[in-house]
Parts: structure tokens; C-alpha cells; sequence
């Protein structure tokens, strides 16, 4: 099921009942990340969802760097797939 910002959760996940993967949070991060910046963009001022977004990208980093360390083929296809950076 892809949802509006072109996010399928379902191919992040190891098998039927994952939710805890990191390739799975990454992507369920992404998600929200993007939405909270689309959120920002008709909202400058919203400080408290400014503070909220930053959390989300440091945690993201965070397990991002941490699927790095663990196995890199999975860190790179998660980039690939999620089309980030780095």
C-alpha cells in the first residue's frame, strides 16, 4: 500500500509481522518526516513541529548510521529505495 508520498512500508519489512526492523522505521520515519515538512512549509511559525521534525531526522540519522554498521547492503538499498542522501 503506497501512501502520498510514494512510501510502500510493506517492502521495508523482513517479514509479515515486522514493525521493529530499522529498514522499517527508517521508512515509517521518512514518512512522517516528509509530512511534517510539508506541514512546516504552510506553517513557518509552528515551532513545537519544527522541534518534533528535528527529533525524527536525528533519530533517523541515528538508525540510519546504525544499519551502516550493521549490514551496509541493507543501508544502501534503504537509501536507494527512500531516495536519500549521503
Amino acid at each position: 500500500m503506497t501512501n502520498d508520498y510514494g512510501i510502500n512500508l510493506a517492502d521495508f519489512k523482513q517479514s509479515d509481522n515486522d514493525t521493529g526492523s530499522a529498514d522499517f522505521q527508517i521508512a515509517l520515519m521518512t514518512q512522517r518526516i516528509k509530512h511534517l515538512t510539508e506541514h512546516m512549509n504552510e506553517h513557518n511559525k509552528d515551532f513545537a513541529s519544527r522541534r518534533g521534525l528535528l527529533r525524527l531526522v536525528a533519530r533517523r540519522r541515528k538508525l540510519l548510521d546504525y544499519l551502516k554498521d550493521k549490514s551496509d547492503e541493507r543501508y544502501q538499498s534503504v537509501l536507494k529505495a527512500l531516495d536519500l542522501r549521503k
